[in-house]
């Protein structure tokens, strides 16, 4: 026996079409009644052909030959969804508007970098330390290419030799310089910036132009210097000249100026280190100058330096004796008088009176 619906109740929307919720009713509908005889009540004067349509149900789409009323999927209560039917270029296969699948792939492919604010990557090199890249606190020192670390980051990583290739050339504490920043009053706490030019008052945020002068290590802003022109640090009124002042983090022409002059600075200190050698070895302009007496070495009874040819005369302790002095102040130092005493078989060379 064939059930019978004499009430059966299904719910209809369409968000394509812009059609809100509706319910729709049957009071003893057709048992033959097909998804196609839906759209075809709904839209019974629509231009558009049915096939531009389509039911779908929690989401799968659903033929138009598809039954209302002997279908387990459709309950009553039920809610449809007509869409709108896309041809091409829809996601369904057709155009995908690349030249080639490959480029098509490749597209989905290839990840793209996020792109970093150029304004942020400024301001952490100003804020940040540039070895463990946290807040910049006291104490702060610089290298001599212009960089801010925290001092005990910068210590703790040469101490534990995992200092990153890119700061080689920081060997040891002679390669930092300490810095003073002065702090904006106020609580800087909540603040991203917590420095400022003592004299202008611009903040350390790379807006602005700072050097940092050596012999003392204040910072200063290129403004400070140019408003009130000093040999002297404006600070501690320590003197100072132009070739002390290191920009922090220069542009790329002011970096490389820097290391050229980082190193002429390195190759003058060994220079010295090899004249200072030479002098500690007795060596002055490539001759060596003898620091025992006597004709082997080329020098005279007082000191001067001859030049081998000239007759020179032999030291003797007794030139240059106290006056009232004995042989026997001589002998102290060196033998005064030869002995004819002859060397046997039994005694050599002992002096007379001390066997």
């Amino acid at each position: 026996m064939k059930p019978q619906y004499r009430n059966f109740q299904i719910f209809v929307q369409s968000p394509d079409l812009g059609i809100p919720t509706r319910a729709l009713n049957f009071q003893n509908p057709n048992p033959n009644l097909t998804l196609h005889d839906l759209k075809s009540s709904l839209f019974p004067t629509n231009s558009n052909p049915h096939g531009s349509f389509f039911f779908t149900l929690n989401g799968k789409s659903l033929p138009d030959s598809t039954p209302v009323l002997r279908n387990q999927a459709i309950a009553p209560f039920s809610t449809l969804t007509l869409h709108h039917r896309l041809y091409g270029g829809g996601g369904d296969g057709g155009a995908t508007g690349a030249e080639s699948r490959d480029c098509y792939l490749n597209m989905y492919a290839v990840k793209k970098p996020d792109k970093v604010d150029p304004n942020e990557r400024r301001l952490s090199k100003w804020v940040n330390c540039s070895l463990s890249y946290e807040p910049l606190r006291h104490p702060v020192v610089i290298d001599k290419l212009g960089n801010l670390f925290n001092k005990e980051a910068l210590v703790e990583a040469l101490l534990k030799k995992n200092l990153p290739k890119q700061f080689g050339y920081i060997k040891g504490l002679k390669d930092m310089i300490t810095v003073e920043l002065a702090e904006i009053p106020g609580d800087t706490e909540s603040r991203e910036v917590k420095f400022q030019c003592p004299i202008t008052g611009l903040e350390f945020n790379g807006k602005y132009k700072f050097f940092a002068i050596r012999t003392c290590g204040h910072i200063l802003s290129a403004k400070g210097f140019k408003e009130v022109k000093s040999s002297t640090c404006l600070i501690c009124h320590k003197e100072f000249v132009e070739s002390d002042k290191i920009i922090i983090n220069g542009t790329e022409e002011e970096v490389t100026e820097l290391w050229e002059k980082m190193k002429e600075e390195k190759l003058k200190v060994k220079d010295n280190g090899k004249k200072s050698k030479k002098l500690r070895n007795g060596d002055v302009n490539g001759k060596e100058v003898a620091l025992l007496s006597g004709t082997k070495h080329g020098i005279e009874g007082n000191g001067a330096q001859t030049n081998g040819k000239a007759s020179t005369k032999k030291f003797k302790a007794t030139d240059l004796a106290p006056a009232h002095a004995t042989s026997v102040y001589a002998s102290i130092f060196t033998s005064s008088r030869k002995s004819d005493f002859k060397e046997t078989y039994s005694c050599r060379s002992l002096p007379l009176g001390r066997n």
